[in-house]
């Protein structure tokens, strides 16, 4: 820290009132200093930095930060405000404001900084110290170390405490396991680690990350999970294998928590290990531990709790649809559509005939298929109960198929599922049947009531409403199709990835469990509607430059390959940076991609979008022309709405992020 930080840097009377006038006073010196070469440059990345996360800490303490190509060398400002400015954290204002400035590309001197910096700011005795002192060059050697804190004499027994727990608290820091998921597992998954993992590094806490989705996951040592303080779980299906975190303290939450508000997790986490709370979760992830009342599962009202159970199928049923899906979408591309009535190839296949190739795929690809409502119902219920649910899941789910219900029946079977046996769980046994409850009893009795519930009572009301809802979308021409497409777009692009984007997809993705001409044209209004964020926000920064800073122009030329590959999720940091322009933009050219597809008729066999399934669409052109057109409206009005609140006569953007307004 010696050279990060002089007497010119520190600032013991900041008047700033917001955090944006306390990072250009703070930046002012830096200039001054010789270590900033372009003060508005510089401020657009600070602003972009604190758009993405607050960097606000418990204890009245504000940390702004950023990498910048204007950055001469890594440097250190210091301010002390009077009145507190609000940096975003939890238990209010900040008092003490640090600026770090570290040059592009710098990782390791950045990271060096935040963590030397959040490690002494653990330290009671150094902030007091901070807040007393009234010369900055004493100030700012107390930031480099360079002076140990002045403070008031106290009884030698106190001081050998604080210096016992001193010594504990550097020998063994504060540790956390963490779990990510998201249904897709590809973008709010590893985004959430990565906040996590920032916030926990600025706060000198050791954190682990599990990323878990339907691509799978590398579990955590069985070791590094025991030596935890505390669990976080950011989710939005259900954690796989919850009894390996039983006896631990455990925060339970949304995946986009994860993302938006990383440090105020890990702050709950410390919380809960100092109130010594322990979580409900049995250890052999059967369910419940004695005495806790109900199964351990998402907290939050009951909305929250179901979308977690539904996302929970959703994510494990993808796998099934994408390689199903696009295997008889193949096999139609080889074969044609009426490979699908072609004999078994156990028996009538042939080597060299193209035909045989595609039945082969197209059996395949039915077969898997067929497991989609088993599989959706099933780990329904395992998000509601874990592994005991998973039998009477399935078993509701093949019910749902013989009696024709269906997706729908799937949704019903796998909530049926996971109620029966989170009511068994409930019911206190006798200490010699704990072993065999969720191998034998549990199974055994929620089957025979998920059973009796579809075959007698609720199964054909269902069967009934899922026929009808397929005579209605074959049904669908003209305004009703457009309608519906309008809406699917907006669907897909508000949340971009969450709830509302899950909702459509899993409804396109139904539609193919048994597919008809209207449910592939859903298919398709989703799929098309699903790459116009992206897309429109990697052509309006390509357009117009200048109405985005650095860093978003980095991101639209990732944006690019993303809306290509349908992964709306990378419009995201456009959308958190200035929501109320970016959102109803995208929104917009999302209503008009899923008007256009229906109206033109557009089908799609598979499960994905994005530009290699082209080949695999019914009237190709007329869907890229769809997509063409829904990314020029977005972009026409993202740059019309950004250049309205252009700073006049300034070459930068008015608004680089919610963090750092420029004055004029």
């Amino acid at each position: 820290m010696s050279e990060l930080i002089t007497a010119e840097l520190v600032d013991l009377d900041l008047s700033a009132e917001t955090k944006s006038e306390a990072a250009r006073s703070l930046a002012e010196r830096m200039v001054s200093a010789g270590r900033v070469t372009d003060l508005d440059g510089f401020l657009a990345d600070v602003g972009a930095r604190e758009a993405q996360m607050p960097t606000g800490l418990d204890g009245g303490i504000g940390i702004p930060h950023c990498r910048s190509e204007h950055v001469a060398a890594p440097t250190l400002a210091f301010g002390r405000s009077r009145r507190g400015i609000d940096f975003g954290a939890a238990d209010g204002p900040a008092d003490l404001v640090f600026l770090i400035a570290a040059p592009a590309g710098a990782d390791d001197d950045h990271l060096a900084i935040l963590s030397s910096l959040a490690r002494r700011l653990m330290d009671p005795g150094f902030t007091d110290a901070l807040r007393a002192e009234a010369d900055p060059a004493v100030a700012a050697a107390l930031v480099r170390g360079e002076e140990a804190p002045a403070t008031a004499p106290e009884p030698a027994e106190a001081a050998t405490e604080k210096t016992a727990t001193a010594e504990r608290t550097a020998a063994k820091p504060f540790r956390i396991v963490a779990v990510t998921s998201c249904p897709t597992g590809i973008a709010h998954t590893y985004m959430a680690a990565e906040s996590l993992e920032a916030a926990a590094r600025a706060q000198g806490v050791v954190l682990d990350v599990e990323t878990q989705g339907s691509a799978g996951f590398e579990r955590l040592d069985p070791a590094v999970i025991a030596a935890a303080d505390a669990v976080i779980w950011a989710h939005d299906v259900d954690v796989r294998e919850k009894g390996r975190f039983g006896g631990k303290p455990v925060v339970d939450t949304g995946v986009k928590a994860g993302i938006n508000r990383p440090a105020e997790l890990i702050a709950e986490a410390r919380a809960k290990a100092e109130r010594g709370e322990i979580s409900g979760i049995a250890e052999d992830g059967a369910g419940p531990a004695e005495g806790t009342g109900g199964p351990s599962g998402p907290s939050g009202h009951f909305g929250v709790r179901l979308r977690t159970y539904l996302m929970s199928g959703v994510s494990y049923m993808v796998p099934f649809v994408a390689a199903g899906g696009l295997l008889i979408a193949l096999s139609f591309a080889i074969g044609g559509y009426e490979i699908a009535g072609a004999k078994s190839v156990a028996d009538h296949f042939v080597w060299g005939e193209s035909a045989s190739w595609a039945a082969l795929l197209n059996q395949i690809g039915t077969a898997a298929f067929g497991f989609l409502v088993p599989v959706l119902a099933g780990y329904i219920a395992y998000g509601m109960a874990d592994r005991p649910a998973l039998v009477p899941g399935f078993v509701g789910g093949a019910i749902a198929l013989t009696i024709d219900a269906g997706f729908l029946g799937g949704l019903v079977a796998g909530l049926l599922a996971g109620a029966a046996v989170m009511a068994i769980q409930r019911v206190k046994v006798h200490p010699t049947l704990r072993g065999i409850m969720p191998v034998l009893v549990i199974p055994l009795l929620a089957s025979i009531a998920v059973g009796f519930l579809m075959f007698i009572v609720v199964g054909k009301p269902i069967a009934s409403l899922q026929n009808a809802l397929t005579d209605w979308l074959n049904g669908l021409s003209g305004s009703n199709a457009v309608i519906l497409g309008v809406v699917l777009g907006l669907m897909m692009c508000f949340d971009m990835g969450g709830p509302l984007n899950k909702v459509a997809y899993a409804f396109a993705v139904g539609g193919l469990a048994d597919p008809t001409p209207g449910s592939l044209k859903v298919m398709a209004a989703v799929m098309a509607a699903g790459m116009v964020p992206p897309l429109a926000m990697a052509l309006a920064t390509t357009l117009r430059r200048g109405l985005f800073t650095r860093t978003e122009r980095e991101n639209g030329r990732a944006a690019w390959v993303l809306g290509a590959s349908f992964i709306t999720e990378g419009a995201i940091p456009f959308a958190a940076a200035d929501p109320l322009r970016v959102i109803p933009s995208v929104m917009a050219g999302g209503a008009v991609t899923g008007a256009l597809s229906m109206a033109f008729g557009c089908t799609l066999r598979a499960p994905h979008g994005g530009v290699f399934v082209v080949p695999l669409i019914g009237e190709p052109f007329l869907y890229l022309l769809a997509i063409a057109v829904g990314t020029a409206v977005s972009t026409a009005l993202v740059v019309v709405l950004k250049g309205m609140r252009r700073t006049p006569g300034s070459g930068a953007p008015a608004e680089d992020g919610p963090a750092v307004a420029v004055a004029a």
